[in-house]
């Protein structure tokens, strides 16, 4: 099946569902302060439970591009199937902790070990759909992020209906089975590491120094604006996920029981249109034009300009809802074609670590603009203004993208 025109398929499939336990297992513990808190005294303090959510996200911002430059130089099978394992062992252990600092430490590790999965991940999908097939397979990928956002959610549920423990333990035995099923189906393409494996008399091909890419890639120009603009749409993507429950709350003048759910659903599904209608349009698009994938992104970006803005000044449920709809389209398209515009400028033998540099810039970002929204709203600004605002310096980055962006290939190998 692996040389078959239906695998490179079958291995998005597979990762579609280690995308969702990725984003699963890290967003159930947001849903369950209120129940922890009645066992571990110390996460019913707003601050602390803060300073837990944040553990995870430097770390896994600083391993980022770690985890890309293993991902270029490893078996990107095992590096998957490693790091599903490790990540859902340490969900599962959280059923078992009895404090804070375990806790706290479970939650570092799970910021290592879920780092290391996207840059595989993604530089995979790209090696087995080369070019006509790119986008969608990425965006297809990408949806079961979203969707394990919203399933994380019902860790809620689980521990209302029995205990906080048994949603530790449940879904983390989900994800450590599921590793034992890529064990047997999950291929790698095109490395060494494979190709000894399967053929022991074959030789590997002599591996560059680690530190190789980083001149490589911080010479190029088009990697500097695919950064610059990766990391600006990480602002308002990030200030979403983390403020547009609020903002609906404040908005529309209602509780956050139903602004919270009313968010989370519009930007979840707008955001799976988006990576569908972007990843459709870009594999057609450049057939006819090698830019037609910056196009798509650029497109998406600017559909994030009136959205935002249309965030921060709407007051009614018509304006703020089609507002949400209009930016996770945008976002969506954006995000599908990420992973596919870098194939275009990097090598292969970078993509991880590329993948890598751009995860822990636009996750630093997202916590400085988490923070900073909360910061300015504490001092009195509205938080439909910050909104508007990053509109502007979304227009920059659609400049910057159009000007510099001129691809000669599909897939640079």
């Amino acid at each position: 099946m692996k040389n078959s025109k239906v695998y490179p398929w079958v291995v998005v499939g597979l990762l579609w569902v280690v995308a969702l336990l990725n984003y699963m297992d890290r967003q159930m513990l947001s849903t369950m302060q209120e129940a922890m808190g009645l066992d571990i005294v110390e996460l019913q303090n707003a601050e602390a439970f803060g300073f837990l959510m944040s553990v995870f996200l430097w770390i896994y911002a600083v391993m980022s591009p770690i985890s890309g430059v293993i991902g270029d130089r490893l078996n990107r099978k095992w590096l998957i199937v490693g790091s599903l394992f490790v990540w859902s062992s340490v969900t599962l252990a959280m059923g078992f902790a009895t404090s804070y600092n375990q806790i706290l430490v479970l939650r570092a590790l799970m910021g290592i070990s879920e780092a290391l999965y996207m840059p595989a991940a993604l530089s995979l999908i790209a090696d087995y759909h080369r070019g006509k097939s790119c986008s969608l397979a990425v965006g297809i990928h990408m949806t079961g992020l979203y969707c394990g956002q919203a399933v994380g959610g019902f860790g809620a549920t689980v521990a209302a209906a029995w205990s906080w423990h048994t949603a530790f333990l449940s879904f983390g035995l989900i994800g450590v089975a599921y590793s034992l099923i890529l064990i047997l189906f999950l291929r790698d393409k095109g490395r060494g590491a494979e190709t000894i494996t399967e053929n022991p008399q074959a030789k590997a091909q002599p591996k560059e120094s680690i530190w190789r890419a980083f001149p490589v890639l911080f010479s190029s120009i088009a990697f500097g604006v695919i950064l610059f603009y990766f990391a600006v749409l990480s602002l308002p993507g990030w200030a979403t996920k983390n403020w547009l429950p609020t903002l609906f709350a404040n908005s529309l003048d209602i509780p956050m029981s139903q602004a919270g759910p009313m968010s989370t659903i519009t930007i979840a599904f707008s955001s799976f249109l988006g990576v569908i209608i972007g990843g459709v349009m870009s594999d057609k698009w450049v057939k006819v034009n090698l830019r037609g994938r910056v196009y798509t992104s650029a497109i998406g970006l600017a559909l994030t300009i009136p959205s935002l803005v249309l965030l921060g000044t709407s007051h009614n449920i018509v304006g703020v809802v089609s507002a949400g709809l209009l930016f996770g389209i945008g976002y969506g398209m954006f995000d599908t074609n990420n992973m596919p515009i870098l194939c275009q400028f990097v090598s292969s033998k970078y993509r991880a670590t590329a993948y890598g540099i751009m995860n822990m810039t636009g996750v630093v970002f997202g916590a400085i603009v988490t923070q900073l929204l909360g910061k300015l709203k504490d001092g009195g600004m509205d938080l439909g203004v910050s909104f508007a605002c990053m509109g502007a310096i979304v227009a920059v980055a659609v400049l910057l993208q159009l000007v510099f962006l001129k691809p000669k290939t599909d897939n640079m190998e």
